[in-house]
């Protein structure tokens, strides 16, 4: 694993020209809250609803500061990336606003509706195994062939550039937070909050959210150092890959801690979250407040940012009705 000093760590205003870069390609989404949900969990949040983002979910932030930075000779060769779902659409979205190509390994059990959405913004999709080793092997032999550039999920500076876009403008929206807390896979969006909130708001706790069917962030912020799990079953479909170097940095560094939830647990602040707020959200968007539910002696009383990162969800297997 690279050390800090091997590494490109991107700067605040790395995050702050990636705002300026990406804002006609993304919507400023709406901050919701519920007081069903205060109630239960003693808690005022403020959810900051990701999923109404183009392409459905965070990511493009990302993807489109990834995509509208290339110079013109890299942009000829389109991009590259391996994804279960967000980030291969959200890739695909900005590449297609920029008329370039886009590649895709994606993993043959991915939900349907993502694998849609990527097809209809104009991305090839390469189907590999559902494990992290077999994903980045087939990528290599897309990249070797294609020779588009990679634009990792997480693990990219210009990515973490962009999601630090959505606690920014959170914290533009609501006043006064004492916490910040989203899910976390490769940890793309937690890296990216930890990025704008270590510099604009470094008062403000930030929590991550994980299941605990798939705790390899939570076991690598106890043990100190990474542990990854190569191929994780778990209903939140977005959080089974692993912490890599650049996003161990930033998680290492500024995470307060990072807390699990079991998958009854996540399922039930799904549907909690569809039936009381009447939105749609993926079941990874439901791990944090599957968490606060879980730990009310943390978030009691406190006014708590919650980060909704998607809303692409496969209609046909929604979770509560399979059995």
């Amino acid at each position: 694993m690279k050390d800090a000093s091997e590494m490109y760590i991107p700067t605040f205003q790395d995050m702050l020209d990636a705002h300026e870069r990406i804002k006609p390609y993304i919507h400023r989404t709406p901050v919701l809250t519920s007081s069903f949900l205060n109630d239960l969990t003693g808690a005022d949040l403020y959810f900051k609803c990701e999923n109404f983002q183009k392409a459905g979910a965070f990511k493009v932030r990302g993807a489109s500061n990834a995509v509208f930075g290339l110079d013109e000779e890299k942009a000829k060769r389109g991009v590259a990336t391996h994804s279960s779902g967000n980030h291969a659409l959200s890739l695909s979205y900005a590449a297609g606003r920029r008329g370039i190509p886009c590649h895709v390994v994606m993993p043959h059990s991915a939900p349907k509706a993502k694998k849609d959405a990527v097809r209809g913004y104009g991305g090839e999709i390469t189907e590999c195994e559902p494990s992290t080793s077999s994903r980045e092997a087939v990528f290599a032999e897309v990249q070797e062939r294609t020779g588009a550039d990679f634009v990792h999920p997480y693990n990219d500076p210009r990515v973490i550039a962009g999601q630090g876009t959505c606690s920014r403008e959170l914290m533009e929206q609501i006043e006064g937070l004492d916490i910040v807390i989203a899910p976390i896979g490769g940890g793309g969006m937690v890296s990216g909050t930890c990025l704008t909130l270590s510099n604009l708001a470094p008062e403000v706790n930030i929590y991550a959210a994980e299941p605990e069917q798939a705790d390899d962030a939570a076991r690598s912020l106890h043990a100190g150092h990474i542990i990854a799990d190569d191929a994780p079953e778990t209903v939140a479909d977005g959080l089974k890959v692993p912490l890599k170097d650049l996003t161990w940095h930033f998680v290492s560094n500024h995470v307060t801690d990072i807390l699990t939830a079991s998958e009854q647990e996540i399922i039930d602040a799904m549907r909690l979250t569809w039936a009381r707020m009447k939105i749609v959200m993926e079941a990874s968007s439901a791990v944090p407040l599957a968490t606060i539910i879980r730990n009310p002696d943390i978030f009691a009383g406190k006014r708590v940012g919650v980060i909704i990162t998607g809303g692409n969800v496969d209609l046909g297997k929604l979770p509560w009705t399979q059995g």
